[in-house]
C-alpha cells in the first residue's frame, strides 16, 4: 500500500501546487513510483489525457514531474465556474452536470463526489509507492468544513501526515498558520506534522525568534523557509495571474490576448513568452491598434463572452482594425467560434435563451449548440495550410487537445491542419481549423497549438518580418517543446526546495 503525504495551505495561492510538484519530482528521482492527487480542483485551465479525459492542468503537470501519463483518478472532480453561481462538474474526466453551488454541496459532494474520490484513492494506493496530495484553498473554511472533501477528509481517510504552507509574501503568515491550526478539529490538528513558510524575500535570520514562537504556540515544527522564486515558466491555474499593466515596446513583438471574463486554457499562450515577445492580456478596445497580433482565447461560454465583446466596444473595434489595419488575428476554441460568421444557440445552451448570433465574420465558420455535449480528445496531425503566417510549419506534426461544446462547420475557408490520430488511435484523416484568404486570420479548436516549435517559429518570424524587426528572435530557445521548458523550471524549483526544506523529517513522518 502506498505511503502518502498531503500539502495543505493556510490560504489560497500559498504555493501548495508548486510544493506538491517538487515533492513528486524528488520522490520519483529517489526511485519510487509516485502519483499526484487532488480530490477537487476549481480551474478553467484543463488538460486532456490520452484517454480523452479532462483534468486540471496542475495535476497534469504534477504527473509529468512523476514521469507518468496524467489520468482522471489523479483529479476525480474538476469544477469549471460558469458564473451566476453555477459550476460545471467534470467527474472522473467526463462532463457530469451543471449545478449551483448550494446544490453542489448539499446533494453532490458527500455522495457521488466522495464516492469518486474514494475509488480514485483505492487505485492510487494499489498501483503506486507514494501519493503526493494537494489540498484545495484552506482546510479551515468553517462554513464548509463538514462538506470539504479536498483537505482533512482525505488525510483522515489515508491517515497520512499533513504539511501546511503559509504565504509570507502577502503578510500575516504567522497569524494565518496559527489561525488555521486553531480552527481545525483536534483529530485533524494531530495529522499536521509540520509547517512551511513560502515566498520569503530577504534574510531568513530575521525570522529566528518568530519561528521559535510559532513552533511553541502550535507545537508544530517549521520544516523550511522557501524563498520567493522569480521567473518560473510553468502553467498558471488562476486568471488572477494575468493581471498586469500594458507597456508597449516598439522593438518587440506585442501580442494582445483579449481578457474575456470566462477565459479558459490561457496557458495556450505561455509558449509565446520570450524576451522579444510581449504577451499582454487586455480588455480596452483602444489598445487594439498597438498590437502586432490579436488573439481571442478559449472561453467557458462563447455566446456570453461574445456579448461582452459587444458591450465593451471590442467587437466593433475588431471589425475596424481588421478592415483598416489588417492586424493578424488568431482564435483558439471559443475564440475561433467568435471569428466565424454565425453561432446557432437555438436551445439556449450558451446564451440562456434560444437565438442565432452573428459573430465577427472574419472566417466562414458556423457553430451550432444543438446538444449539451462536450468533446474532449487528444489529437495529432500535420499542418497543411500554405499561407506565409504558418508556411514554415507546413507538413510538420502538431499535437494538442480539444475541449469544446458545439459543432463547428468550417465553410469554404482553407483548412489549417489534417488530423490523423485521436486519443492515441489512428483515424481517417479529417480537416481542422481555418485560415482566411489573405492569410491573416487563423482559427483552431486545438489547445496547445503554440506548443509546437515549428508553429510558433513560423508565426513569430512572420510577425517580425512584417514589423521590420528582422529575424533576430531567440529561435534557439524556441526549438524546445514547452514541456521541456516546464521541466527545466521544475528542476530549478526542486533544487531550491531541497536546499530549504527538511527532507529527512519528511521521509521520517512518511515512514520511507
Amino acid at each position: 500500500m502506498a505511503k502518502a503525504i498531503m500539502i495543505q495551505g493556510a490560504s489560497s495561492h500559498s504555493g501548495k501546487s508548486l510544493i506538491t510538484t517538487a515533492l513528486c519530482y524528488i520522490f520519483t528521482k529517489e526511485g519510487y513510483k509516485v502519483a499526484p492527487f487532488k480530490a477537487q480542483n476549481m480551474s478553467l485551465n484543463s488538460y486532456v489525457t490520452i484517454k480523452g479525459e479532462e483534468i486540471s492542468r496542475a495535476q497534469a503537470l504534477q504527473a509529468f514531474a512523476c514521469n507518468i501519463e496524467p489520468q482522471s483518478y489523479m483529479n476525480p472532480i474538476l469544477l469549471k465556474p460558469k458564473g451566476n453561481g453555477e459550476v460545471q462538474i467534470v467527474l472522473m474526466g467526463k462532463l457530469y452536470k451543471d449545478l449551483n453551488y448550494r446544490d453542489y454541496y448539499s446533494s453532490f459532494v458527500l455522495r457521488e463526489g466522495l464516492e469518486a474520490v474514494k475509488k480514485s484513492l483505492e487505485i492510487l494506493k494499489r498501483d503506486y509507492d507514494v501519493i503526493v496530495i494537494e489540498g484545495a484553498g484552506s482546510p479551515a473554511e468553517i462554513n464548509l468544513y463538514d462538506f470539504d472533501i479536498s483537505n482533512m477528509k482525505i488525510a483522515e481517510i489515508l491517515n497520512c501526515p499533513v504539511l501546511v504552507v503559509g504565504d509570507i509574501d502577502r503578510g500575516g503568515v504567522f497569524a494565518s498558520l496559527y489561525g488555521t491550526l486553531s480552527l481545525l478539529k483536534e483529530n485533524h490538528r494531530e495529522l499536521v506534522k509540520g509547517l512551511i513558510i513560502n515566498k520569503f524575500r530577504g534574510d531568513k535570520e530575521i525570522l529566528g525568534e518568530a519561528i521559535k514562537r510559532i513552533e511553541l504556540l502550535t507545537s508544530k515544527k517549521v520544516l523550511g523557509i522557501i524563498p520567493f522564486i522569480e521567473d518560473l515558466i510553468l502553467p498558471q491555474e488562476d486568471s488572477l495571474s494575468l493581471e498586469g499593466n500594458y507597456n508597449y515596446e516598439p522593438d518587440k513583438l506585442n501580442v494582445g490576448v483579449i481578457r474575456l471574463p470566462r477565459i479558459s486554457n490561457f496557458t495556450d499562450f505561455d509558449p509565446l513568452n520570450y524576451s522579444k515577445v510581449n504577451v499582454y492580456y487586455f480588455s480596452n478596445p483602444n489598445l487594439l491598434e498597438r498590437f502586432d497580433l490579436i488573439v481571442i482565447p478559449g472561453t467557458k461560454n462563447t455566446v456570453q463572452d461574445m456579448l461582452w465583446l459587444r458591450n465593451m466596444g471590442i467587437f466593433d473595434s475588431l471589425k475596424e482594425v481588421r478592415k483598416r489595419e489588417k492586424i493578424p488575428m488568431i482564435g483558439i476554441c471559443g475564440g475561433y467560434q467568435i471569428l466565424g460568421k454565425k453561432i446557432l444557440d437555438e436551445k439556449g445552451i450558451e446564451g440562456g435563451k434560444g437565438a442565432i448570433y452573428y459573430a465577427l465574420g472574419f472566417l466562414e465558420a458556423k457553430t451550432s449548440f444543438d446538444l449539451y455535449e462536450k468533446v474532449t480528445r487528444r489529437v495529432k496531425g500535420k499542418v497543411i495550410a500554405e499561407k506565409e503566417i504558418i508556411a514554415k510549419a507546413l507538413g510538420n506534426e502538431i499535437q494538442g487537445y480539444e475541449i469544446h461544446k458545439g459543432i463547428l462547420e468550417r465553410g469554404i475557408d482553407k483548412p489549417l491542419v489534417s488530423i490523423y490520430e485521436e486519443n492515441g488511435q489512428r483515424i481517417k484523416e479529417r480537416f481542422e481549423g481555418s485560415i482566411s484568404e489573405d492569410g491573416l486570420v487563423i482559427g483552431t479548436q486545438i489547445h496547445g497549438f503554440f506548443d509546437m516549435p515549428s508553429v510558433r517559429n513560423s508565426l513569430l518570424i512572420f510577425l517580425a518580418k512584417r514589423k521590420g524587426l528582422g529575424l533576430d528572435l531567440e529561435l534557439e530557445k524556441m526549438e524546445h517543446p514547452i514541456y521541456n521548458v516546464w521541466m527545466r523550471s521544475i528542476e530549478r524549483l526542486v533544487r531550491i526546495v531541497k536546499d530549504n526544506l527538511d527532507m529527512n523529517f519528511i521521509y521520517e513522518i512518511m515512514n520511507l
